[in-house]
């Protein structure tokens, strides 16, 4: 539909400038010499056609609107040296409502300076060869309003547009907020879900018991606690497999932290299965005193850090030594490599 009014509007500029140049022809015995009109309108026609291009873009270049403006600086040269200023001309004074035309092109196409500056000139130099009164005659006064009402219309469009573009960015950014939120919800049902499946055993234990728990009992509950909070702060760090063999080294006594930073959020899954794997096979071969897993920063090649410590063995120095330190890389070509 807006292709079509697009043409349709063109198709009406076109036939207007056509009227015009044909008015012209009709009264071209008016002039002393017919030449420098029909230059004129030869003139008027190539860049009325240049400027009407229905593929061209809405806003003009700027080597067009010269054009136009040099045209409508030039025509009412040509026509009016031909023409007696103290007679009525008639519709010999086409080149008025051609350039008014023209101008108005220049307008709607986003170039209102050289519009106006053509309009000034037109109305100047019909003032200075037939006086104020004729300059009004001959219809400057319609010209003038021609280009005005383009300048307001265009303005106006320009602004629905740029108001339409805003709310179409609102709209994608609306619906990308609610396609996170969605999938924050789906995310926290399913972690809920995997919560419930599995403590509600040990939960019914517990109650069953009356709170009486054996001390291999408060062992698995304090493994399953810690489980739960992997589940908030591990997120991403988390598969079937990585659960198993943290909880089994959990079980043998090792202090484990999973700490997901939000940076395997784009990873590829393929990829991030890989990397899960490598922390499963990492938790299961040490038997360090305690371990960090944490995800690495988003523009570092390695997606995850293992860090194995046990205590240094000496009594007078409290910091732990590092068993192991392993960099897992975001990209299997890169640990093949």
């Amino acid at each position: 539909m807006i292709a079509l009014n697009r043409y349709a509007l063109l198709a009406l500029a076109a036939a207007f400038s056509i009227y015009n140049v044909i008015r012209g022809v009709i009264t071209l015995p008016q002039a002393e010499s017919p030449w420098p009109s029909i230059v004129g309108m030869a003139l008027y026609l190539v860049v009325t056609v240049i400027s009407l291009w229905p593929s061209s873009p809405t806003a003009m270049p700027l080597w067009l609107a010269s054009l136009n403006l040099g045209t409508a600086v030039a025509l009412p040269l040509l026509v009016t040296s031909q023409l007696d200023p103290s007679v009525n001309n008639g519709y010999a004074t086409w080149h008025v409502a051609s350039i008014g035309a023209l101008m108005t092109i220049t307008a709607v196409r986003r170039r209102e300076a050289f519009a106006w500056i053509g309009i000034i000139f037109l109305t100047a130099q019909s003032i200075m060869w037939a006086g104020a009164g004729v300059a009004l005659q001959i219809g400057i006064p319609g010209s003038i309003l021609w280009v005005a009402l383009a300048s307001v219309l265009t303005r106006s469009l320009v602004r629905v547009g740029r108001d339409e573009q805003n709310l179409a960015i609102a709209e994608r950014e609306a619906a990308q907020w609610q396609a996170a939120q969605d999938a924050h919800h789906e995310e926290r049902r399913v972690r809920l879900k995997q919560a419930e499946r599995v403590a509600l055993p040990t939960l019914r234990n517990i109650i069953l018991a009356g709170g009486s728990l054996s001390p291999q009992e408060r062992a698995e509950a304090k493994v399953l606690e810690a489980g739960l909070r992997d589940e908030i702060r591990g997120r991403m760090l988390l598969n079937d497999a990585v659960r198993a063999r943290v909880a089994e080294a959990r079980r043998r006594g090792s202090v484990i932290s999973l700490l997901d930073e939000g940076t395997l959020d784009e990873i590829a899954e393929e990829d991030r299965q890989r990397v899960l794997d490598r922390v499963a096979e990492a938790v299961a071969s040490t038997r360090a005193h305690r371990m960090i897993v944490r995800t690495a920063p988003v523009d570092s090649p390695t997606a995850v850090t293992v860090v194995a410590l046990n205590p240094s063995g000496d009594p007078d120095d409290d910091e732990d030594e590092v068993q192991l330190w392993l960099e897992i890389p975001r990209k299997a070509a890169v640990e093949a490599h």
